[in-house]
């Protein structure tokens, strides 16, 4: 992926003309500078690194272990599963820290799925 375009530079020549009776008879550079570097061209190569998300300030009451309102309790399930609560977690969560209540079974970081 290109990330600066090149740019030509300029470069600026003096010459001394000598004219004979109306003829060119010889040239001689006087100077030669250089009015406006080039820019080079420069091109990363590779994998970009992918932004770590933040994640959203935990409501109260929330166990900031889950994503989403997990709720701070005793014992939280899965909702439809065979715990017995007191607390019943509604629809997938994803395990961000320690799975204190057990909800990612399978250990693929993703819980009540």
């Amino acid at each position: 992926m290109v990330t600066v375009a090149g740019i030509n530079g300029v470069q600026t020549t003096t010459v001394r003309v000598t004219y004979t009776d109306g003829v060119e008879t010889g040239r001689t550079q006087v100077s030669q500078v250089v009015t406006t570097p080039p820019v080079d061209q420069m091109t990363n190569i590779g994998v970009t690194p992918v932004p770590i998300p933040v994640a959203a300030p935990v409501a109260s009451g929330c166990d900031s272990n889950y994503s989403g309102c997990v709720p701070i309790s005793s014992d939280v399930d899965c909702a439809g599963g065979s715990g017995n609560g007191p607390a019943y977690q509604e629809g997938i969560v994803q395990v961000l820290g320690s799975d204190i209540y057990d909800l990612d079974r399978d250990g693929d970081g993703w819980g009540c799925d």
